[in-house]
């Protein structure tokens, strides 16, 4: 099994296989729900980055380039057959220069971008841009976290568990900062990008202006939520649909 997957691929044809990156500070586990509410067809497969979780004992990723080399070599393999990436957030970033990197390897695009609660990578970051980020105290990264359901209160609850979330999202902000600072150019894939309404940290027309990255037809779909929409039942719903009525790139 792929070390950066949660789960196994489905043995045989698998329709469309969903590659899906997550947030900041979290892990796999943000995908919980999504085999079932995204449909038929369609093969869930969540991406769990170094630092956390079952891998938690691994050391955290922050380099751009180690990243997208370490996710060819572990999931390249399974990208021959059609696909499509979901990234939430950070996740975003990582889907969008992992398709942008295998497309300057001459290998097969995704079927689809999706990007969901991050702002386009061509703009500005008031968060990622401070001159002190790697310096952040506990307190003041907490307090940088403009989304009341950033931190849950289990977790407040929980210093040690508080303590090594904080670890992740410092390093994972450090890798955020290196995607974004990397040249941003069109895929020749289709992009969907979602926003919640209530998002303070992307708000949606920071979400649109991801229609510069798209070289195939861009949507965007406003769904109801705060930044960490990905938990809901809307959006996995929305991303089935749109893989079935879009058409798939061809392979090169």
């Amino acid at each position: 099994m792929q070390r950066y997957l949660a789960v196994r691929p489905q043995a045989g044809p698998a329709g469309v296989r969903l590659l899906c990156f997550h947030h900041a500070g979290a892990g796999a586990l943000a995908f919980a729900g999504w085999r079932q509410r995204v449909g038929p067809g369609v093969d869930v497969l969540p991406v769990r980055l170094p630092g956390r979780e079952t891998r938690r004992r691994e050391p955290h990723l922050t380099d751009p380039a180690d990243l997208l080399a370490a996710l060819e070599d572990d999931l390249g393999p399974l990208l021959d057959e059609p696909h499509a990436f979901y990234g939430h957030s950070m996740g975003a970033l990582v889907a969008y220069r992992f398709a942008l990197h295998r497309a300057d390897a001459g290998r097969r695009p995704p079927h689809m971008l999706l990007v969901g609660a991050c702002s386009a990578p061509q703009l500005r970051s008031e968060l990622l841009d401070r001159t002190d980020l790697d310096d952040l105290t506990d307190e003041a990264l907490m307090s940088a976290m403009t989304d009341e359901e950033s931190l849950p209160p289990v977790l407040l609850r929980s210093p040690d568990r508080l303590r090594a979330t904080l670890d992740t999202l410092r390093a994972d902000l450090r890798l955020a900062r290196g995607l974004r600072a990397l040249p941003v150019r069109p895929l020749a894939s289709p992009v969907g990008a979602f926003a919640g309404r209530e998002d303070r940290m992307a708000p949606a027309e920071q979400v649109r202006a991801w229609q510069h990255c798209a070289g195939a037809g861009f949507t965007l779909r406003t769904v109801p939520g705060a930044h960490f929409f990905v938990r809901g039942r809307e959006v996995p719903r929305a991303v089935g649909q749109a893989l079935h009525t879009t058409a798939p790139v061809p392979a090169r």
